[in-house]
């Protein structure tokens, strides 16, 4: 079988010397498992977590796609095989379902809330993901409905404030242009003079970063006339939470990245559940003579 080298590492880290509880006290033989559900939302790492039981040795069959919603008490996996090779590979695989499940679930209901009112804006990540967890953070933003935005530094260029302390706008994006034609151009600004700046340099997405809504409106009014509808994607970052999203969702805004997808989530809530062990019971007669 192929498996992430990643997820050998993740799995390496929990299991160090060898599972010593499951060693001394657990007898080897065939058991059976399932993985339940515990919360309401949508599924994701089912996948991965297939892939770490079948490296231990043990066989898994998905029962939910990832992507789709499930209920409290949906069994989302069945798992068989030998009990030292379940039992190894549990918390690993629980880990990973947990958090790519709550990635998911949170990205899909923001979401929501945003297409109820501008179906065309998206909701997309950041690189605020945890460290050596990024792939699996950024596919359960995707599995969840949203944009993973940037995977990395090569994805795509992104401007940012410290480079702009070291060069102009509109050579930052000319050198960018040169550098790579193939690869997009954002940049992030903070007032409606530097927004117009990078659209007269060619940006092919301009980031509003930490303005005020009011802010964010003046400055679309401010691009429309001659720029917004023509290729130019408007994002808008920054102090943006669930609570407030609906402030942001504003007429000419694309998409608005959000932190708090991958920084800051809650656990979905999962458990694996062993078949417990047929015990014999000795039952003793009592013969009258």
């Amino acid at each position: 079988m192929t498996i992430s080298p990643k997820l050998i590492a993740y799995l390496e880290e929990d299991i160090a010397g060898g599972d010593i509880t499951t060693s001394a006290i657990v007898p080897k033989g065939k058991t059976s498992a399932v993985i339940v559900s515990k919360d309401d939302g949508i599924i994701a790492g089912l996948s991965e977590a297939k892939d770490i039981f079948n490296y231990c040795g043990a066989d898994a069959e998905i029962k939910k796609a990832d992507g789709s919603r499930v209920a409290k008490g949906d069994i989302v996996m069945e798992i068989s095989g030998d009990s030292h090779a379940v039992l190894m590979a549990e918390r690993t695989a629980l880990n990973i379902i947990g958090r790519m499940s709550g990635i998911a679930t949170k990205t899909a209901r923001i979401s929501a809330k945003i297409k109820r009112i501008n179906p065309k804006c998206n909701v997309a990540g950041t690189r605020k993901t945890s460290p050596g967890f990024r792939e699996y953070d950024k596919k359960a933003i995707f599995l969840g409905g949203g944009d993973p935005h940037r995977y990395n530094l090569s994805d795509a260029f992104l401007i940012k404030d410290n480079h702009l302390e070291l060069c102009t706008i509109a050579d930052a994006v000319a050198k960018a242009k040169a550098y790579s034609v193939y690869k997009l151009v954002e940049i992030e600004v903070e007032n409606t003079a530097d927004a117009l700046a990078a659209a007269a340099a060619g940006a092919d997405i301009i980031m509003f970063d930490n303005m005020t809504p009011d802010m964010i409106k003046r400055t679309i009014a401010a691009l429309s006339e001659k720029y917004i509808g023509k290729g130019i994607t408007i994002e808008v970052s920054g102090g943006i939470r669930e609570e407030n999203l609906g402030d942001y969702v504003i007429p000419g805004v694309d998409r608005i990245s959000m932190g708090e997808l991958t920084h800051s989530v809650k656990n979905f809530d999962v458990s694996l559940d062993v078949k417990p062990a047929l015990k014999t019971v000795n039952i003793v007669k009592t013969v009258k003579i």
